[in-house]
């Protein structure tokens, strides 16, 4: 018969977490607040950068390898 997990197993990382999320409940906004500077941009955020990649120069290839 093959050993199945126990079924109220937690691991350390998980009660971690689990614990730190009681003890500040405030750490998901922040965690939310720090996400969107980087990363959830405005559309219009994304249209500016969009033009700004368009005036790129074309890169060259691996600079180690001549043809």
């Amino acid at each position: 018969m093959p050993l199945l997990p126990a079924r109220h197993y937690e691991s350390e990382p998980t009660r971690f977490i689990r614990e730190l999320l009681q003890r500040k409940p405030q750490l998901m906004d922040d965690m939310r607040k720090g996400r969107a500077i980087f990363w959830d941009k405005r559309p219009s955020d994304l249209k500016e950068e969009r033009t700004m990649d368009e005036g790129q120069l074309p890169q060259k290839g691996y600079e180690y390898y001549y043809l």
